[in-house]
């Protein structure tokens, strides 16, 4: 899973106010996981995730993940700063509102120019609802031959 550099968004439109707690790929829609607010930046309840298995319309869309979180020994190796990575527990960065070229894509989802875009239950991008998920998108293209599709962030 991945993002590609094709991504248009300005620096207003991220938000650096939470952690994440377990390892992740970059591209999917993550949510909140416990009350924090956010409004101060080293609020340590300010936590997201990936749904999980969680229905989406029981959880709250907090963006899509920009980098990679993973879990390593820092003590051996450092962080590859040129795919953003950023050490389990750490600050995250969360696109709100963009454009983005992503296979973060349901398998069985087939998308068609300007669909509205949900999330299922993996933070994964689908074409459709399933049980009043949150719209966070929209589709601007379909899949290319790698799974891949342009997609427009718009998460209220």
């Amino acid at each position: 899973m991945a993002l590609k550099a094709d991504r248009s968004y300005n620096l207003n439109d991220t938000d650096i106010s939470y952690f994440m707690n377990v390892t992740g790929e970059r591209g999917g829609i993550v949510v909140h996981v416990t009350g924090g607010s956010g409004a101060a930046m080293d609020d340590a309840d300010a936590v997201v995730r990936y749904p999980t298995g969680q229905a989406p319309s029981g959880t709250n869309p907090a963006g899509l993940l920009l980098c990679d979180v993973v879990s390593v020994d820092l003590t051996r190796q450092h962080l590859n700063f040129h795919k953003d990575e950023v050490q389990a527990g750490s600050k995250v960065t969360l696109l709100r509102r963009g454009v983005v070229v992503t296979d973060v894509i349901d398998t069985g989802s087939t998308p068609t120019i300007g669909q509205k875009a949900y999330y299922n239950t993996s933070g994964q991008f689908t074409a459709t609802d399933a049980g009043s998920a949150p719209q966070v998108g929209r589709f601007l293209s379909t899949k290319d031959a790698d799974g891949y599709a342009k997609v427009e962030v718009l998460i209220q």
